[in-house]
């Protein structure tokens, strides 16, 4: 067997339960759940929202979702990992970019893209977000990186 390489989750297995962990939080939001999207998150995690607003700890994340959920009606999450590495053999990052599809609709609206960010880390059981950080992708006079994002999700779609 050999040493995985620099920048590498140390193991297949570990990279798979990072890249598990972010979808069941995608898959959480696109359910609406949030006790499911606050449950991938270490007990002091942070949550860095699309409108800049910062949840800590499950409970708080759990409540602010909640209230979402309940007040507006969310779009569909697609996305596509980009970057899935290692920073200590207990802390890995994952970067993605995310669209939303709104309801009533079947296509991306572009104005909701963003970047994703999580640091996950090792508990007992398995990988822990510890933050999370969603980022507007506005590419402010730069349209055609908007284009760009929105297509390669697009892609996702099909």
């Amino acid at each position: 067997m050999t040493a995985a390489p620099p920048g590498a989750l140390s193991t297949d297995t570990d990279q798979a339960a990072v890249r598990a962990l972010y979808l069941r939080l995608i898959d959480a939001w696109n359910r609406r759940h949030a006790g499911d999207f606050a449950a991938t998150f270490d007990d002091e995690g942070y949550a860095l929202g699309f409108d800049g607003s910062l949840h800590h700890g499950r409970a708080e994340i759990e409540s602010a979702l909640a209230g979402i959920f309940a007040a507006h009606p969310t779009g569909r999450y697609v996305v596509k990992v980009k970057e899935l590495r290692v920073v200590t053999q207990d802390v890995a990052l994952l970067r993605a970019i995310t669209g939303l599809v709104m309801p009533g609709t079947a296509e991306l609206n572009a104005a909701t893209n963003a970047w994703q960010t999580i640091v996950a880390v090792r508990r007992g059981d398995g990988f822990r977000i510890a933050q999370l950080q969603n980022t507007p992708a506005a590419f402010h006079g730069r349209p055609a990186l908007a284009r760009q994002m929105t297509d390669e999700l697009a892609a996702e779609l099909r």
